[in-house]
């Protein structure tokens, strides 16, 4: 018995299941392809831009638009449907036209989610190839497109499942434009805000950035449209939204890194009841660093100068003496000059701050060579571990609040006392 000898529902009934068999024979052998051949084939270049074209799978989403065309111009031949025989067979027309519809609309879904992949792709061949990737990423504008192909997709999916031009539908958006701006607000917001960050350069992946009201304080990992992602020192991800990087304030600290010096701002408390003038044997014995000694004598000539000028005999000349306290603050900074980890191209001071409950404050404010964290540490803790130690070099000593040891032994020793005056 031949086809033609058969049943006219049989017919359609066997080219029907032909015809799904045929697209999806045709959607596993492109698959397949796509996934062996193309890869392998992508593996052997040398070049990179086709392997993040296989990663993103854009050729994997496009597979389906073959056994969907398969099915848009093999379904009326299967069903055997004409323009003659469309008023006598209205179900089978109807639907080879409902069959016909979904294939396209798939081919549409197929063609915008490869070309969102595409773009996907893009952004990762943009980001290995160009070293400007960093300071302008193209990620958000590329997520601006997609939105945009999406959006475009739907419309046409409507009108295609619908069977009424896009126009239509068009045009109808016009009274919408209202819930749209609502429904797109953070959209809106962000793409404006992307905008602003990338013509002006306020951040860039890997800035270290410090934005407190978010609790983010580390490096910037991922720019998107409506995204900014930084990772914390302690290793958690911070998502924050694109546009509160311009209605809120925030730190970014590239400018330190770019600087090639990192500030040191911090200070020793000096106890006020170890400042006092120098003896002529401090005075002997300081002059004999080799930091001090050309400050010494400096100092030692000014003072010889200064106490040989003539006073009158009614007049009760102005003592002028070195003091502990500034020949310390002379060594620091010499001894900050000296150092080979010290910025000498930037701001070095070594101030006194006004006295405190807490003792009289030496600021030491300068900017290490290196930016690293651990490294710029390691400067900062060896400066004030030298500091400290030679400060009763200087007779100073650091203040320091008194310890519940401390009073404990100053009560022992009132104790002792009223009991020996007792005795």
């Amino acid at each position: 018995m031949t086809i033609e000898m058969l049943p006219a529902w049989v017919n359609e009934v066997v080219l029907t299941s032909v015809l799904l068999v045929v697209s999806a024979v045709a959607y596993r052998l492109m698959l397949r392809i796509t996934r062996g051949a193309v890869r392998r084939a992508a593996s052997h270049t040398t070049a990179t831009w086709d392997d993040r074209i296989i990663e993103r799978k854009v050729l994997a989403r496009l597979v389906v638009v073959l056994p969907a065309l398969l099915l848009f111009y093999g379904i009326g031949p299967a069903l055997g449907l004409t323009e003659a025989n469309s008023d006598a067979m209205p179900t089978l027309w109807t639907f080879g036209l409902l069959v016909q519809r979904a294939a396209l609309s798939i081919v549409v879904i197929g063609t915008v989610t490869a070309a969102t992949a595409l773009l996907e792709a893009i952004n990762d061949i943009y980001q290995d190839h160009f070293a400007e990737a960093k300071s302008r990423p193209i990620k958000g504008y590329l997520q601006v497109v997609g939105i945009a192909l999406y959006a475009a997709a739907g419309v046409i999916v409507v009108s295609i499942l619908g069977d009424r031009s896009p126009v239509v539908f068009l045009s109808g958006l016009g009274a919408l434009t209202a819930l749209l701006m609502l429904v797109f607000r953070d959209t809106i917001l962000s793409l404006v805000a992307s905008l602003q960050i990338m013509s002006n350069d306020m951040i860039r992946i890997g800035d270290w950035v410090e934005m407190p009201q978010a609790n983010a304080n580390g490096d910037v990992i991922d720019i998107a449209l409506h995204t900014v992602k930084i990772q914390n020192w302690d290793m958690t991800i911070s998502t924050i939204p694109t546009h509160r990087f311009i209605s809120e304030s925030f730190k970014n600290w590239r400018g330190m890194n770019e600087s090639g010096g990192r500030r040191i701002k911090r200070s020793l408390h000096i106890d006020l009841a170890s400042v006092h003038f120098l003896s002529d044997d401090e005075i002997a014995h300081l002059s004999r660093y080799e930091l001090l000694r050309e400050y010494m004598q400096e100092k030692a000539q000014h003072l010889e100068e200064y106490q040989g000028r003539v006073v009158p005999d009614d007049v009760i000349p102005e003592p002028k003496r070195l003091t502990n306290i500034g020949t310390f603050r002379a060594y620091v900074e010499e001894y900050l000059r000296a150092s080979p980890t010290v910025h000498e191209g930037m701001t070095l001071l070594v101030r006194q701050l006004s006295p405190t409950p807490q003792g009289l404050p030496i600021e030491i404010y300068c900017f290490t060579r290196d930016t690293d964290w651990d490294k710029y540490e390691g400067v900062q803790g060896d400066i004030f571990d030298h500091l400290i130690a030679i400060l009763p070099e200087f007779g100073l000593k650091v203040f320091q609040e008194p310890a519940g040891v401390d009073l404990a032994q100053a009560f022992a020793t009132g104790r002792a006392r009223d009991k020996n005056a007792s005795g």
